[in-house]
């Protein structure tokens, strides 16, 4: 049996549980840098490497060998009689099940039955936001509780991730219209990604805005900040190093909409510095004017940003969020 879970935390776990089987944690962030329908092109992967090694320290080398690793082992999923995927709720998540379900839907599975866990709640836990909570005792009570992979949730995977690849979004928003059941966290994690484009009155995402509406209130340490953020936008399941991305592009430029005061830089991959905690972070006057629908941030600013497949990038694009 082979279980292709989220991330580390969770697979550490899993691995120290009495569920047989080998573990494979799928080591992306689909929510961050440009994401093509075929990720395993060389050109693309080159593409997306070098971003990620820009934008939140990945090294490049190090992220094409997780990636030829993840698929080789992927790629054996014959040699083992039952694979299981365990994805939550949230658009982390639910990207990388759009992925797999994508790849499998192209695969002849011979004997090898393909199973699915997603869940987005569990029994006594009140605010549930992934299988990293549960600890060895809880993941065991899972065993034996996902279900074959229907017709339906790879076709539909298929879709969501031709959609969530295109470079535009229309594809998306209309498959989001649609009847989205059999993947029932889809319609909510992918309207979330919705969120994340530009507003059409100032020019911000759903984040960033929830950024400077907590930085008008009072300025924050950037880890209180992470984590009130996180929280109101836990359907995004949006990490620190995602986050420390979008921060770090609110306070670049000659006219930043956050100041950052401080010595500690924003933590890449490379790691926290030890004195980060001790910044504060708070909104600039341009901030607090473009917060309130009176300047535009793209129109003073512009963007460079990915969205999916979509590169909106100068001071006027061609997609906003009404």
């Amino acid at each position: 049996m082979l279980h292709i879970v989220n991330g580390d935390a969770f697979g550490s776990k899993l691995k120290q549980s009495r569920i047989p089987g080998e573990v494979l944690v799928w080591r992306e962030i689909y929510t961050v840098g440009p994401v093509f329908a075929e990720p395993s092109e060389q050109g693309n992967r080159a593409i997306r490497a070098a971003y990620l090694e820009q934008a939140i320290g990945v090294p490049q080398a190090e992220f094409v060998r997780h990636s030829e690793e993840q698929e080789r082992t992927l790629a054996s999923f014959r040699d083992y009689g039952e694979v299981v995927l365990w994805f939550e709720y949230d658009l982390f998540d639910q990207t990388m099940l759009a992925y797999l379900l994508r790849w499998f839907s192209e695969q002849e599975l011979g004997e090898t039955k393909l199973k699915e866990l997603s869940i987005g709640a569990f029994p006594g836990i009140e605010r549930f936001r992934g299988l990293g909570q549960l600890s060895v005792p809880q993941l065991e009570t899972l065993s034996g509780a996902w279900q074959a992979v229907s017709d339906e949730e790879l076709e539909l995977g298929a879709q969501l991730w031709s959609a969530y690849t295109a470079d535009h979004p229309e594809q998306l928003a209309a498959l989001l219209r649609g009847d989205t059941s059999a993947l029932p966290f889809a319609r909510e994690a992918f309207r979330a990604h919705l969120s994340k484009y530009p507003s059409a009155a100032n020019g911000l995402g759903a984040v960033e805005q929830s950024t400077l509406d907590a930085l008008t209130e009072q300025p924050s340490n950037p880890i209180d900040l992470f984590r009130m953020i996180s929280e109101q936008h836990h359907v995004l399941g949006m990490g620190d190093l995602e986050y420390w991305g979008i921060l770090r592009e609110l306070a670049a430029g000659e006219e930043p909409l956050v100041r950052i005061d401080g010595t500690a830089a924003l933590p890449d991959f490379q790691g926290m510095p030890d004195d980060f905690a001790s910044n504060q972070i708070g909104v600039t006057e341009l901030g607090r004017r473009i917060r309130e629908g009176r300047a535009d941030r793209i129109a003073r600013c512009g963007i460079d940003r990915w969205y999916g497949g979509v590169h909106l990038r100068g001071r006027e694009v061609a997609w906003r969020r009404d």
